[in-house]
């Protein structure tokens, strides 16, 4: 599937003929393509940037249709020709043994509250870049705040009235200017999609989901509804393979009497990945249950509160461990990231 053409292939289940043609995206061209095929029909196509619209119309004609995690497709490995006609070939051959593994097709409303968590953390990511511009400027020109943590409401004042008049040359003022304005905007749209993202999470089919996972540290009203939108149906994992989704188990290469393990795979989804590694960081200061995590209980089941208190107390239990052994902080954090996951999956699918 690409965005301008489709290579397709099919194989009669009974015969073995192989048939290969070139298609437009149109949905409708395929539909009519599949409709003069044999039947019954089934299809598969590699997940990528053309989204599930397809997967969608077929459904709705009846027609069995697996979205397969391109990951996962089992390849030769001498094979050294790729081309999308091989592709749709092979496809096909793994189709027909039922050897693809599919990805989880989200519904219309979650895939659009997905596109709102994504656009927020593309924000994130913009203001960090735009900060870093306006810094970096003021830094080349000597410029540096000293009066506490940057990017406050002092540090705003230090901007405009105290750096800004010290740039004497107008091209340099006017970037400033420039830069200044981007951050401001972007902080601007940033706390627009926060507020979206509050509204959503306080009414919507993630709500009971989101108010469990607040039950543990780190875990925000904006990190659980990013975790609940970007892991769906949290029933497809366990405790043990929720890790290895969002890519925080090792690497290994093992082989008769040797094993050895290497870095985390990284692989699956990277964005739950970044809010659990970023939340696990929270578990490290001594546990104290404050108002902030007082309010989160409030809007969770009991039994909900005492899961999340008894993953809080673990959880910093496990970093004081690292600690002591003087394990390095970034490797420890994984490790707690990747503990975090499954006391998550076992809020998630928690029934009240």
């Amino acid at each position: 599937m690409h965005a301008r053409s489709v290579a397709a292939a099919a194989i009669d289940g009974v015969t073995g003929e192989l048939i290969q043609t070139r298609l437009t995206p149109s949905h409708e061209h395929i539909l009519s393509w599949l409709g003069d095929l044999p039947g019954p029909v089934a299809v598969a196509y590699e997940a990528g940037p053309t989204g599930f619209g397809l997967y969608r119309v077929l459904t709705e004609s009846g027609i069995r249709c697996e979205v397969v995690a391109p990951s996962k497709l089992q390849r030769p490995a001498g094979d050294r020709v790729k081309t999308d006609a091989k592709d749709a070939v092979h496809l096909a051959r793994l189709l027909r043994l039922d050897e693809v593994t599919s990805v989880a097709v989200p519904s219309v409303d979650q895939e659009a509250a997905r596109d709102l968590v994504r656009a927020r953390e593309d924000c994130r990511g913009d203001l960090m870049r735009a900060r870093h511009r306006l810094s970096k400027l003021l830094l080349r020109q000597g410029l540096v705040y000293n009066g506490g943590q940057a990017w406050t409401g002092a540090h705003h004042t230090w901007l405009v009235h105290e750096a800004r008049p010290r740039l004497t040359q107008r091209p340099t003022l006017m970037a400033f200017e420039s830069d200044y304005e981007t951050v401001m905007a972007t902080l601007a749209r940033r706390d627009r999609l926060d507020a979206a993202i509050e509204a959503m999470a306080a009414d919507s089919e993630f709500t009971d989901v989101v108010h469990r996972l607040g039950c543990l540290r780190g875990v925000s009203t904006l990190t659980g509804f990013g975790l609940a939108v970007e892991i769906g149906d949290w029933h497809r994992f366990t405790g043990n393979t929720i890790g290895s989704f969002v890519g925080l188990v090792p690497s290994e290469h093992s082989s008769g009497g040797s094993r050895a393990q290497g870095p985390i795979t990284k692989a699956g989804n990277t964005h739950a990945r970044r809010l659990l590694v970023e939340a696990a960081w929270h578990h490290r200061p001594q546990y104290r249950i404050g108002k902030t995590m007082r309010d989160r209980w409030e809007l969770a089941p009991a039994e909900a509160r005492l899961r999340g208190d008894a993953g809080n107390r673990r959880l910093h239990q496990r970093w004081a461990r690292f600690l002591a052994r003087e394990k390095r902080g970034t490797i420890a954090n994984v490790a707690i990231a990747r503990e975090l996951a499954g006391w998550c999956w076992s809020l998630a699918v928690m029934q009240e």
